[in-house]
């Protein structure tokens, strides 16, 4: 239950603001949020006793007949919506799913997370997270989509940049919801950019992570835009990535404890074990971490992408970087994750990547040389002698790797496992079958 301070706390800013509803919400397997609303008068009836909804009209939870299911209300989540203040002040509060018996739902992606954090807790550890989720702004004409990109501006441009206020405006609603923004600028695609908040525990990073997606979207359709997350809109320029900056702290000090400034990239015997854990279940995560058919677009050599599973500290093509540190800052040590990319499912990514650290921690493995050339020169004579592999090519490839991969697959959960193998299996028939514009230029009048 809820702390009676953390309820008064919430009660009074409610009040306060005038809060006339609350928008409880929650994700489905795939990340899309979810949503019912309530008016205020009800709030404390659903926090109290939860909220009832029919769980088998979301997307991979139930069977119609063990549909129904109960929200529970995070208060530490509550916060008024920036863009929905005035006569109809709106809150939103992010729950977590419980079945008729009041266990947590085993297909909640929340419920997920937590797991993993708990089991690391156990270890002594608390996982922190900083991701970069890029997005593209796309034009609209009369409320349609145009897949064209709003500007023509380059990496940290300014004159030629049309979104700069824009991007303000999205930071202001960030901020709102309590999201701390740490930095905001274009990307080096035309119409690209990115917003990084602040670093923090892994469960809150991904209900913030869900929340800057929300309200991205809205800034931008009151600008007549789009945001658009997909990993590669478009063909020929970079795609758009989720680059995750991971640690692990002391549960009871705070202490990262990826430092060592005795070794020479300044990682720790912990840090070591666990980016060996993520490069050994690179490949099994890779279905989580970029689940669509369109994710392997932007996981090809060039576009600043990683395909190559190695680590380095400076090289932007290996899977995984080790950023420098402020001088004197050693609690920012940690680990930047390059492959996920934004239309992954935060509370699932975080799990496997947790889960895959643990592995390495818990059976102390050890991670290769680094590898600090340019990967995207090497041969594949090069690649064979120094050991590295590659990412899975196509989301069926990812999808074999997951299900060979029982670290990841214990991490999900059989609940969610078997359903996000046979949804996405299907995404990829359905791809398959289709008969692209590409084939028509190049094919149609040869042959």
């Amino acid at each position: 239950m809820m702390d009676a301070s953390t309820r008064e706390r919430v009660m009074t800013l409610a009040e306060r603001e005038a809060v006339k509803y609350v928008s409880l919400q929650f994700t489905d397997i795939l990340g899309v949020v979810k949503n019912v609303t309530i008016p205020f008068h009800k709030f404390e009836d659903a926090v109290d006793h939860g909220l009832w909804f029919d769980g088998s009209s979301i997307e991979g939870f139930t069977r119609i007949h063990e549909s129904d299911m109960y929200l529970q209300p995070d208060l530490s989540t509550f916060q008024v919506v920036p863009w929905e203040r005035g006569e109809n002040t709106t809150a939103r509060v992010i729950c977590d799913v419980y079945t008729p018996h009041g266990e947590e739902f085993q297909g909640d992606p929340r419920g997920v997370l937590r797991r993993q954090m708990q089991r690391a807790e156990a270890m002594g550890f608390r996982m922190n997270t900083g991701p970069e989720l890029e997005f593209f702004l796309l034009r609209t004409n009369n409320g349609k989509i145009e897949v064209l990109p709003h500007d023509r501006a380059g990496y940290f441009d300014l004159t030629t940049d049309e979104a700069a206020d824009v991007r303000k405006e999205m930071v202001n609603a960030l901020e709102g919801l309590g999201i701390e923004v740490e930095a905001l600028h274009h990307e080096v695609a035309i119409g690209q950019h990115e917003i990084d908040f602040r670093y923090a525990d892994a469960l809150k990073t991904a209900d913030n992570a869900v929340s800057f997606r929300v309200a991205l979207k809205a800034v931008a359709q009151r600008h007549g835009l789009y945001a658009t997350f997909m990993p590669k809109p478009f063909f020929g320029i970079n795609g758009s990535g989720m680059h995750t900056h991971q640690s692990l702290a002391d549960v009871k000090t705070g202490k990262n404890l990826f430092y060592d400034a005795s070794n020479e990239y300044n990682l720790s015997k912990i840090a070591r074990h666990y980016i060996a854990g993520l490069l050994k279940h690179a490949r099994g995560m890779s279905a989580v971490l970029s689940p669509l058919v369109n994710s392997y677009k932007r996981l090809v050599p060039g576009y600043e992408a990683p395909v190559y599973i190695c680590w380095a500290r400076i090289n932007r093509s290996a899977l995984i970087r080790i950023p420098q540190t402020s001088r004197g800052r050693p609690e920012g040590t940690r680990a930047e994750l390059r492959c996920p990319d934004p239309s992954c499912n935060p509370y699932l990514a975080f799990a496997v990547m947790l889960a895959a650290g643990l592995d390495g921690i818990e059976n102390e493995l050890e991670p290769p040389d680094p590898v600090e050339e340019n990967l995207y020169h090497f041969s594949d004579e090069m690649m064979q002698k120094r050991g590295i592999t590659t990412l899975p090519g196509t989301l069926v490839e990812a999808l074999d790797a997951l299900e060979a991969d029982p670290v990841v697959r214990g991490a999900l959960g059989e609940h969610i496992f078997e359903w996000l193998v046979e949804a996405k299996r299907q995404e990829w028939d359905e791809y398959r079958k289709q008969v692209t514009s590409w084939e028509l230029e190049r094919y149609l009048e040869t042959y």
